[in-house]
């Protein structure tokens, strides 16, 4: 039964016992201030929030970032993952500015009101870390080049909301809301992101304990999980939706494949004994890989030691896919210009706008990853043809 008084509330009877589901916006302090009444007035069991374990903690410890260990980042493979999130949180950061309302702080009241009550709580969304990497995974090439342009394109979105714009997102989930308007063009990633979660968390509300349970959600979300709080969902189906697909075979062998038709044109020249036309293409392949992931370093604002880094690891890392060109400079801008505590300290604010991402020491190497390996996969390309056309 909905709640007349506040279309954002829903009321549900299941087995003997009594769900308040509260939709809200991430970025409304009505939402805020919606949460804290409904659960004193309620006084539940328990309070299911729309968080994971790291989502929790990060808006329990807004100074989280100062105890990240960026080259241990960079060395598990995790700056791409820390990448796309900090796009993602720049994007609400953004909208949030314009509400004056930090995003996610009505999760975060949520949370503290049910602390404080001595209720129960229970985190029932998806590990962010898994939902993008299921994104990711289960997108083709193609897919993953318009995923990859959404989320750059949201770093240049500077546009100001009117009051209409702001009355629309208090009312809804900003990044849902974003990703639903992605949905025609990507229907995997938004299947993923929202409709999946909605099951996720759906089946954990359910197995929340306690005769009366309290759920604070995103708005966008209120839809798919009033459908699916009724239905009967299978831990194998939850145990389904938790599962990082692994990577497909065409995408373990492509990394493999041109390094190997490199190393064999090479190959090639030496037995023909044609050393002009290999000395040619040795320095084609040094000059295309080295000078566009030096040029990435250089657009990144990288260290000069960092930029002829890239130059010189670029077309070594391009014919060996266990490491790549912003492994190395990335390592290299961390310890020539090493994050200092105010960058940690700022990180949130600073991904607010573009220039921030520069200005902060700890974006900046992320960016110098990204752009340098960007640039070495550009080079790689460009000498690929140029290797083609010398033999």
């Amino acid at each position: 039964m909905r709640n007349q008084e506040n279309t954002d509330i829903h009321r549900i009877a299941l087995d003997g016992r009594e769900f308040v589901l509260v939709g809200t916006a991430h970025i409304s302090q009505d939402s805020v201030d919606t949460v804290k009444t409904v659960i004193q007035d309620e006084n539940p069991d328990t309070v299911c929030v729309e968080l994971d374990e790291q989502r929790h903690r990060a808006l329990r410890n807004p100074r989280h970032w100062e105890s990240l260990n960026l080259v241990q980042v960079l060395r598990q493979g995790q700056a791409p993952f820390l990448l796309a999130n900090l796009t993602l949180a720049s994007f609400q950061k953004r909208m949030g500015l314009q509400t004056g309302v930090k995003p996610g702080a009505e999760l975060a009241m949520a949370a503290e009101t049910a602390e404080d009550m001595g209720l129960g709580i229970q985190l029932v969304d998806r590990e962010i870390r898994t939902t993008l990497l299921r994104a990711w995974r289960k997108a083709g090439f193609w897919k993953k080049m318009n995923l990859f342009s959404a989320l750059l394109a949201s770093l240049f979105d500077t546009q100001e909301l009117n009051e209409e714009d702001l009355a629309k997102l208090r009312q809804t989930d900003t990044l849902s809301a974003m990703l639903d308007e992605m949905s025609e063009i990507l229907p995997t990633v938004k299947t993923i992101l929202v409709d999946e979660r909605d099951t996720f968390m759906a089946h954990h509300i359910r197995q929340s304990p306690g005769n009366k349970v309290v759920a604070i959600v995103g708005a966008a979300h209120m839809p798919g999980i009033l459908k699916k709080l009724g239905q009967e969902i299978s831990p194998e189906e939850i145990s389904e939706l938790s599962i990082i697909p692994g990577k497909t075979t065409v995408s373990k062998l492509l990394p493999w494949l041109i390094p190997a038709v490199v190393v064999g044109l090479f190959v090639y020249g030496f037995m023909v004994g044609n050393t002009q036309q290999l000395a040619n293409a040795a320095v084609a392949w040094v000059l295309a890989n080295g000078l566009l992931s030096a040029l990435g370093a250089l657009i990144a604002l990288g260290h000069p030691l960092t930029i002829v880094a890239a130059f010189v690891a670029a077309p070594i890392t391009s014919l060996n896919p266990t490491i790549g060109a912003g492994f190395v400079t990335g390592i290299v801008q961390a310890f020539m210009v090493p994050p200092k505590v105010k960058d940690l300290e700022n990180v949130s604010e600073d991904i607010a706008g573009l220039g921030g991402w520069w200005r902060n020491r700890l974006t900046r190497v992320l960016l110098v990853f990204f752009l340098s390996s960007l640039g070495s996969a550009a080079g790689t390309m460009v000498a690929f043809g140029w290797l083609k056309d010398l033999f």
